[in-house]
């Protein structure tokens, strides 16, 4: 004859089939990586911008991106940094990142090309060689007797 404790065995199944469904719910959540960045972002946002639209907005968002990055790296340096890091900065950088995603389809899409640097995004350095220009003062020069022109 089998005795069976009444009242003890659906409890722990259910306990156990709860645990088993919070770990596939959780586990879930490891895999989120680069599916997880376009869920923070419009799609459709970059469908009607131009080659030099999309260009700017690649290096706005790639110069935020960098810039999240560098304060979440900051504050992981220091003590509780990494709640820190990511109650504060993660779902910016997520955003950025969904946001980027779907600009670089844009760039794509449109093939796109690197405008090339303008002169005036380089500012002409002066050379060593190069002639004083016409208003220039010309250095003062040493007087004779040693003594100092104040």
């Amino acid at each position: 004859m089998i005795v069976r404790e009444s009242g003890t065995a659906l409890p722990r199944l259910v306990l156990a089939l709860a645990l088993s469904a919070l770990g596939c719910g959780v586990s879930g959540c490891a895999d989120m990586g680069e599916n997880m960045t376009t869920a923070f972002a419009d799609p459709a946002k970059y469908e009607l911008y131009d080659c030099k639209q999309l260009e700017t907005e690649r290096k706005n968002l790639s110069v935020r991106g960098a810039e999240l990055q560098g304060l979440i790296d900051k504050a992981e340096t220091g003590t509780g940094g990494a709640i820190v890091a990511e109650l504060a900065y993660r779902n910016d950088l997520i955003a950025v990142r969904g946001q980027l995603h779907y600009v670089e389809e844009g760039w794509r899409k449109n093939r796109c090309r690197p405008s090339p640097p303008s002169p005036a995004d380089k500012p002409a350095a002066p050379s060593a060689n190069a002639a004083p220009s016409a208003n220039a003062k010309p250095p003062p020069r040493p007087s004779k007797a040693g003594s100092a022109v104040y």
